[in-house]
């Protein structure tokens, strides 16, 4: 069986953008990844609807935003940019249902809305302005790091500068309404959430603290309560560390969180409540590694390190969560995110 795979990047090294390869799951191999959109500059963020467009994190010149490429030709083509004065975002998500495409911008500190056009491209529906600071150096000013949906369809945001993750509900006019607030502990850094699927859970990842919190969600408040703190490094680590990505088996029993210092990935074991058992450490065997995928069938794990350039692919045990290299070296240059 043949999958296809999305690299997204950086561009201010060797990166010449979106890059794609395929594995192969019979072989358990990677191909060497090769240019696939390079009219772009610094996607790294990307996100693919169920209609075949591809939506991209993207700067052009004094704006950021993202841009929307259909896939269903020979080439990608390039539809339409939806940008605004300032740094791109640091996080694209598309909602099928609604035909809206949400960001979140690290350095402006906006939450943008976008509707999907009937040829797929993006029109600016709503942008929110996020505040606030929290006590570390990295949190002077407010940082949104994510943007995605709940389970019951509200807009859950996460901000790494002011210690919060915020929902909202989403009006018929595509416009965002109702703002509920968690707040972390201070200096927990939240960067990134998931979801249980199929327990009103979910594991809130803190890149400053090395941190995972495990937090029952309420649909019908839309609000979140801590039910566990646990770490993502051992605890004799004293150098830095920055807690990155987040991913869940589908089946619900193994969690997962990159750790960009330790340079390894940390899996747990997910218990009926949906508390969390530290599973073991595995190294990326490169440098940073900001981003990784759980591939269609579960059996794989890709992960990318954007310092060394290279990318490692793992065959993952679906009854024990355990990581067992298969490639490592993968060219991947700038590479800080996977899509399968």
């Amino acid at each position: 069986m043949i999958e296809r795979i999305l690299f997204g990047g950086y561009t201010k090294k060797d990166g010449k953008g979106v890059y794609t390869a395929e594995l192969n799951t019979t072989t358990s191999q990677v191909s060497v990844p090769v240019p696939y959109i390079s009219s772009i500059d610094g996607p790294t963020y990307l996100a693919k609807s169920d209609k075949g467009i591809l939506y991209v994190v993207t700067k052009k010149g004094e704006k950021g935003g993202i841009s929307a490429f259909s896939l269903t030709g020979k080439q990608p083509e390039l539809l339409n940019d939806s940008l605004s004065i300032g740094s791109s975002p640091a996080y694209v998500s598309v909602d099928n249902a609604r035909d809206l495409v949400f960001s979140a911008n690290y350095h402006t500190g906006y939450i943008c809305v976008d509707r999907i056009l009937p040829d797929g491209g993006l029109s600016r529906s709503d942008s929110v302005l996020q505040e606030g600071k929290g006590p570390r150096p990295e949190q002077e000013a407010s940082h949104p790091h994510f943007a995605d949906l709940t389970p019951d369809g509200r807009l859950v945001t996460v901000n790494l500068g002011t210690d919060t993750v915020t929902t909202y509900q989403i009006n018929e006019d595509n416009k965002l309404s109702n703002p509920v607030a968690f707040h972390t502990d201070p200096g927990f850094g939240p960067r990134h959430i998931v979801f249980h699927p199929s327990l009103p859970v979910a594991y809130l990842v803190g890149e400053l603290s090395s941190k995972v919190s495990v937090l029952q969600y309420s649909a019908k408040e839309g609000s979140f309560s801590v039910k566990q703190t646990v770490s993502t490094i051992p605890s004799d680590w004293t150098a830095h560390n920055g807690a990155a990505a987040v991913r869940i088996s589908n089946d619900g029993k193994f969690l997962y969180v990159s750790n960009r210092g330790h340079n390894s990935i940390i899996s747990y074991q997910v218990d009926a409540g949906g508390n969390l058992t530290d599973n073991g450490f595995t190294s990326t065997f490169g440098d940073f590694p900001r981003d990784f995928a759980i591939d269609p069938t579960g059996n794989f794990l890709l992960a990318v390190n954007q310092n060394s350039d290279t990318g490692t692919l793992y065959l993952r045990d679906s009854s024990n969560g355990h990581l067992t290299p298969a490639q490592i070296n993968i060219p991947v240059p700038e590479g800080v995110c996977v899509l399968f």
